[in-house]
């Protein structure tokens, strides 16, 4: 036994640890780093940080526009890179030269030939670009080009040049005569005609990028320790330039390590792991069973885990964007399942974490908690959605009224109000519609338990409960009254009375199995138990409890509720048939299990308030009077009882609140049973 809670307790302090570790690393990793100053800003609306100074020298970058616009004037300025090749000259002059030579001197005269080898040459001195590329210059209407000649560019134009088309046609037009034309046509011309001048793509690229590097990124410097803005100062275009480019140059200085940044992640990881400590403080100190229970804790860390990342993500989309994420889900999930008190106190822890992301802290943390307070406020018991929508309208008003209140105490000025920021607020209140949605996934993602289910289960029309009061409507009828009471001395003493009343109506289920047994249900007729013997009796009496358990699995009922029927007799004794016995066969050494019920004794508050509530109003039925004098008896004697057996030890109910538990009992007993007056017969 002691080596299994050992290693119970080795389970929870390694799954507090991992979600402690995971907790810590998704928030540092999600954090926004927004050329990690983690400044929002937006030109044309005041700056809402406090005095920025210059940490370093900032030259001011010109805008994307105009570093375009004289990228554009550059490269109109830009002469492409052609090589001339003398080789493709010399090769194709020597082969037409040869052509020439194998039609004769009878052909062709020596000054004839002379004639069209000068003009070939001449024409390759003066260059040929290929087709493609002539056409390209022309339509891009390029007057000049470069010429890379011995590592040198020599800049001429564009129509010096010829193309094979233009080269063909100016050698025709110099020998207009037919039979000189019939003499290129049979050396085919177009063959020795060929491109001598070539685009040089690398020595191109490296001018363009060489005039690209003489523009100049900056007009203007901040030197170190130079005021850029202060608090409520507008940003103007000049300002939002500045704010611009001393992002850039604080992205650069961590890329070249000289910002701190391994210093920036530690910082955020000791913050964030300083606020988590606290709320592992609190639930250690203050919700112990939370604190023992780890599908509590990863409940509320998933929730304040996953809404801060959202707050994180969206901060990157606008000003005032982060007011879009509806945190307040955190307090309207907590308070359903636990308490509010926890509800609150995640809800802070939440805020704090996401305000670090926030545009203006100050504000993003005081709207969270005023609307974190109302919907504590107003919605302490979720069980219909009606109240969830009342929430969302009283946090949109709540929204509307604290912004409008903080920009007249801030600035002055309601005209500052930005109608953006109610616009997000809207989205934001109807985005807490969906923590309906939430509640009901988390009841099954984690087995908890919600008033919505309760008053759903609590509906005497369910199937189980409508079974009950036809079969036995003694038992249901004492359900009932149980119910009542129960959780009337809930109310007094802190208690889940919705959970209480919901597990009385089912605490007796398992009489359905052999109802005629149980005497709340014979009606005067004969008792069964007359022929069976006392331990059979008994046998039949503790077995409701097993066959209760069995009843709420087959229907489905959730673990708390089945509570209820394990413990609301607890390890106590079937007292009738077990005094009984022992007052038949006395000094025999009697076998107390086979009168003592099957279930354990109740560990709850709410169970133990059930347990106390069944046996009172159970023995109420047998007085013979009821007045305060023997109803407090009553109570106090079988309460008395319970807690000298040791079945009520295991509660956390304290002396004081098994007083007021009596009290209330006492109350209500007085109020059910309470004297009636004689109606008067009507004399004829």
């Amino acid at each position: 036994m002691k080596s299994k809670n050992e290693s119970n307790k080795v389970s929870l302090w390694l799954t507090r640890s991992i979600l402690f570790v995971v907790t810590i690393a998704l928030l540092v990793y999600f954090f926004p780093r927004q050329g990690d100053t983690g400044y929002v800003f937006q030109e044309g609306r005041p700056w809402s940080y406090s005095l920025l100074t210059a940490p370093f020298d900032i030259p001011i970058y010109k805008d994307e526009a105009t570093l375009n616009q004289e990228r554009d004037s550059v490269m109109k300025e830009l002469r492409p890179v052609f090589t001339k090749d003398n080789t493709v000259s010399s090769q194709m002059v020597s082969k037409f030269r040869a052509e020439l030579d194998a039609l004769g001197e009878s052909a062709i005269s020596n000054e004839s030939k002379t004639a069209f080898i000068g003009t070939l040459q001449e024409i390759y001195n003066n260059g040929i670009i290929s087709s493609e590329e002539y056409k390209n210059l022309t339509n891009n209407q390029v007057g000049s080009i470069s010429i890379r000649e011995n590592n040198t560019l020599k800049n001429r134009e564009t129509a010096e040049f010829f193309s094979p088309k233009k080269a063909y046609e100016e050698i025709s037009n110099r020998f207009p005569d037919t039979y000189q034309r019939h003499l290129m046509q049979v050396c085919n011309l177009n063959k020795y005609i060929i491109a001598n001048v070539l685009y040089d793509s690398i020595t191109t690229n490296k001018v363009r990028d060489e005039l690209l590097q003489k523009i100049a990124l900056s007009d203007g410097l901040v030197q170190a320790g130079e005021r850029i803005v202060d608090r409520g100062e507008i940003i103007t275009p000049e300002i939002f330039r500045i704010l611009t480019s001393y992002e850039i140059m604080v992205a650069k200085h961590y890329t070249k390590g000289t910002y701190h940044h391994h210093s920036t992640l530690a910082g955020q990881v000791v913050v964030f792991g300083c606020i988590l400590v606290f709320l592992y403080f609190f639930l250690a100190f203050f919700r112990r069973r939370m604190w023992n229970d780890n599908k509590a804790l990863i409940l509320i860390m998933l929730l304040t885990t996953l809404l801060s990342i959202a707050a994180f993500v969206t901060t990157t989309k606008g000003f005032h964007a982060i007011f879009l994420v509806p945190i307040t889900i955190v307090p309207i999930v907590i308070v359903t399942f636990f308490d509010s008190r926890t509800a609150m106190y995640v809800h802070l822890i939440t805020t704090i974490i996401c305000s670090f992301a926030a545009a203006d802290p100050m504000l993003y943390i005081f709207l969270q908690m005023v609307a974190g307070m109302a919907v504590i406020d107003s919605l302490n018991n979720l069980s219909k959605r009606s109240q969830l929508f009342r929430c969302t309208v009283i946090v949109f008003a709540v929204y509307a009224i604290s912004y409008a209140g903080y920009i007249l105490f801030t600035e002055g000025d309601i005209s500052k109000v930005s109608p953006n920021m109610y616009i997000n607020l809207g989205i934001n209140s109807v985005l807490l519609l969906f923590s309906y949605l939430l509640i009901y996934i988390f009841e099954r993602m984690f087995g908890f338990l919600s008033s919505v289910t309760l008053v759903e289960l609590s509906d005497i029309n369910s199937p189980l409960l409508q079974r009950l009061s036809e079969e036995a409507p003694g038992t249901f009828q004492h359900a009932m009254q149980v119910s009542n009471l129960a959780a009337a001395a809930a109310n007094h003493v802190r208690g889940n009375a919705q959970l209480v009343r919901t597990g009385a109506l089912y605490h007796d289920i398992g009489k359905l199995s052999n109802p005629a047994f149980f005497t709340e249900n014979q009606s005067g007729a004969e008792s069964p138990h007359k022929n069976l013997d006392l331990i059979e009796s008994a046998r039949i009496i503790i077995s409701h409890v097993d066959e209760g358990i069995k009843m709420a699995q087959k229907n489905g009922l959730p673990p708390q509720v089945q509570e209820f029927i394990a413990t609301h007799h607890g390890h106590g004794k079937a007292k009738y048939f077990y005094n009984t016995y022992c007052n038949q066969h006395p000094g025999e050494v009697v076998d107390e299990s086979l009168f003592t019920y099957p279930g354990h004794n109740p560990q709850s508050k709410e169970t133990g308030i059930m347990m106390m509530a069944d046996a009172v109003e159970a023995a109420s039925r047998s007085l013979k009077e009821y007045n305060r004098e023997s109803i407090s008896k009553l109570v106090n004697n079988i309460i008395d009882a319970q807690i000298s057996e040791g079945l009520l030890k295991e509660t956390p109910l304290s002396f004081r609140d098994v007083e007021t538990i009596k009290e209330t009992f006492i109350d209500k007993l007085m109020t059910i049973y309470h004297t009636r007056i004689a109606y008067p017969t009507l004399n004829k």
